[in-house]
Parts: structure tokens; C-alpha cells; sequence
């Protein structure tokens, strides 16, 4: 069998976790998937993989085996990355992941333009909550808000992750504004947490940060059902702007205790909107026009800060390289 063949399939069905999704990635039934697996096995003289009917597990042998071969696989692309910079033209399939309610909202209409400016790129898009381990999952951007971590991975900035406290106009008409962080407590408070404890939003002004305890009878992990519940008058939400401001411009929230810089929990900074990626000697031509495009279609500051209609044109003419 083709030896580099039967290591890009092995590595894919690890990162699925499946025969099956292997082959649906691959677009291979997935009998065919699990003889090449076989022939692989049978031509390294070692099994790699662990198979019963509910999940696959590497054998010790298997996850040296993969270890390898997803560095061979990526100095072999670091090599043909060197051969696309002199056509530099995008091509190929783009796997990207980003979170699920930023995703829909501006991932999504960003990539149909996208792909009208780059017909030859094919886009795969998780959506995921998860910080999900990039080269293990083989994603080759991945959009995150709020602090990074220390990793090997380069980031990008694409936006500011300014946070804002909203509630429906309805709502504040039958409870009334806060005019101060303390005022929170006879509010019901609807916050964005998936763990249990004291729910804490960190306000800073014009002297130190005060870190406001606050309560309500909901909590999501989800910022689209925290500003549906707002909308509908249940309380008030800290919302990300990029949330919210759609309901703010068209009238369904407003905003309260402006004059605050707001934060979930007991941060004192929202960090950004990043794009990261592996670092690479090598930037693909289909990563470095997706870097540049989102950067061009959020704009400084962006899109979702500014007034209707003052949205300026998307324009590709000048190409930057990531930083």
C-alpha cells in the first residue's frame, strides 16, 4: 500500500475517534478505512489500534506511531508551504474552529464572502465551546476570546472583547436603572457560568476595581440564551458587545452603568477576539488570506461598535502578513 497514504488516514481516524468519521472527512466508506488501517498494521508488523464496538484506543505502539507521524506529516507541509509561496495562490481545504455563538453570528457571513473571493479554498467549521488541542484536531485557525494562554501557538488580534450590561427596555421601565455597581444587588442578574459558586462581575472607573457579587434565577453557557432572556425582560445580562449590539441598535436592550468598564468573574481585563494558529516557519497562503480577510471585514474598531450604515467596504487590495 501507499505508506504515506495509510499514515494521513491512521492520523485521521485518531483525531475522529472513528472509522466512520474518518471516512466521511476523507469521503470513504468506512470498510475501506478500516482495511488500509489494517494494511498499515500489517506492513509496520504492529497493531496501532485498540478496536471495540463502542471506541477505538491506541496501543503503546500507536500513539509512538502517531507522535511521529504527525510531525512527519507536518514537516511535509512545512515542505510543500515552500513551493506554494511562489504561486501564493489559496487553495485547498481550510479547517477552522470558533465559538458557537460568535461563529454564527459573524464567522458564517464572513466565510461566504470568503469564499467568493477564494473559490479554490474549501472551508470545514467547528463550532465548539471547547479549547479544543489544535494539532491533535488538525484545525489550522481557531477563533478565541478573552485571555490567552501560554501556548506555541501565534495569535492574531482581530477585535477588542468589550463586555456591556443590557437589559430590555420593559424590564428597567418595572425595576427601575442601576446608576452603581452596588445597585446590582436588587437586580436580577442573568450570568453567563457553567460551574457552580458566587456568580462576581468586576467593575473599573475612575478609582480601584470593585467586584460586585450578583444573582438571578438564570444562568447559561450560552450568551445567545442569556440575550434572548434579556430581551424578553427577565433581567439583566453582561453580554459581549459583539452580542449584543444587535439588540441594542435595533431597541430591544439597552444599556446600563455605561460609565463602567464591566468584566465577568474577577478579571480585570476581556483580553481580544484572537485568531491562532501553529507555529510555523511556513504560513499556507490559505491561512495568511484568512488572517488578512477577517481582519479587513471586522475592521478598527469593529463592525458591530459602529452605527447603522457606518460600515465601511471590505477591501482585500492590501495583503499583511500575520504578525
Amino acid at each position: 500500500m501507499d505508506m504515506l497514504t495509510g499514515i494521513r488516514l491512521f492520523t485521521e481516524v485518531v483525531r475522529a475517534n472513528s472509522f466512520a468519521a474518518a471516512g466521511r472527512r476523507l469521503g470513504m466508506v468506512p470498510s475501506s478505512v478500516s482495511r488500509k488501517i489494517n494494511a498499515l498494521e500489517e506492513a509496520l508488523g504492529a497493531r496501532l489500534l485498540n478496536r471495540s464496538t463502542r471506541k477505538l484506543s491506541l496501543t503503546e505502539a500507536g500513539q509512538l506511531y502517531y507522535e511521529q507521524a504527525t510531525r512527519i506529516l507536518s514537516e511535509l507541509e512545512d515542505a510543500n508551504l515552500i513551493i506554494a509561496q511562489y504561486t501564493d495562490s489559496p487553495r485547498g481545504t481550510l479547517r477552522i474552529s470558533a465559538p458557537a455563538a460568535f461563529g454564527r453570528l459573524h464567522v458564517t457571513p464572513a466565510l461566504s464572502e470568503f469564499l467568493r473571493h477564494y473559490p479554490e479554498v474549501r472551508v470545514d467549521l467547528m463550532a465548539t465551546d471547547q479549547r479544543i488541542n489544535m494539532v491533535e484536531v488538525g484545525i489550522d485557525v481557531a477563533l478565541r476570546s478573552g485571555p490567552l494562554e501560554n501556548s506555541s501557538l501565534v495569535a492574531r488580534k482581530l477585535a477588542s472583547n468589550r463586555y456591556v450590561i443590557c437589559a430590555s427596555p420593559a424590564y428597567l421601565e418595572h425595576r427601575g436603572q442601576p446608576h452603581t455597581p452596588q445597585d446590582l444587588a436588587y437586580h436580577n442578574c442573568l450570568a453567563y457560568e457553567s460551574a457552580r459558586g458566587p456568580i462576581v462581575w468586576t467593575f473599573k472607573g475612575a478609582t480601584e476595581p470593585e467586584h460586585i457579587e450578583v444573582a438571578g434565577n438564570l444562568q447559561a453557557n450560552s450568551f445567545g440564551a442569556l440575550k434572548v432572556a434579556a430581551c424578553r425582560g427577565l433581567g439583566l445580562a453582561l453580554l459581549p458587545s459583539w452580542s449584543a449590539m444587535p439588540c441594542i441598535k435595533s431597541g430591544e436592550l439597552r444599556t446600563v452603568l455605561s460609565n463602567y468598564s464591566v468584566f465577568p468573574n474577577h478579571a480585570e481585563s476581556n483580553g481580544a477576539i484572537y485568531a491562532v494558529y501553529p507555529h510555523r516557519k511556513y504560513v499556507s497562503p490559505k491561512v495568511r488570506a484568512f488572517l488578512d480577510f477577517m481582519v479587513n471585514y471586522i475592521g478598527d474598531p469593529p463592525y458591530w461598535e459602529l452605527e447603522p450604515g457606518k460600515r465601511v467596504d471590505i477591501s482585500l487590495a492590501q495583503s499583511r502578513e500575520p504578525r
